[in-house]
């Protein structure tokens, strides 16, 4: 069984910074990537950044720029810095860890972005 761990969530003014990091435990095999997604009130869930196995990324475009993914391939532990944030921001984000024959998710924490 994999379980994510997300931490990092928090309350931050407009033009703020947030760091936000995802360790994976359990029978881990075969990552194909580990992401970030979230989900605002009302909205579905949306692509935030990627990190494929090979260490290429991709981003949203709403992100780019501001946003930037990285790992610990040795701590199964993938960390998102968020920079410049804006409210429209604000929403639960959710670790993803995608497998051959899975996708895993955390259980989402919380990113309010409001003076």
């Amino acid at each position: 069984q994999v379980q994510l761990v997300e931490s990092g969530g928090g309350l931050v003014q407009p033009g703020g910074s947030l760091s936000l990091s995802c360790t994976a435990s359990g029978s881990i095999f075969g990552i194909s990537t580990m992401g970030w997604y979230r989900q605002a009130p009302g909205k579905q869930r949306e692509l935030v950044a990627t990190i494929f196995r090979g260490g290429s990324t991709n981003y949203a475009d709403s992100v780019k720029g501001r946003f930037t993914i990285s790992r610990d391939a040795a701590k199964n532990t993938v960390y998102l810095e968020m920079n410049s944030l804006k409210p429209e921001d604000t929403a639960t984000y959710y670790c993803n860890l995608r497998t051959a024959l899975k996708d895993y998710w955390g259980e989402g924490t919380l990113v309010t972005v409001s003076s």
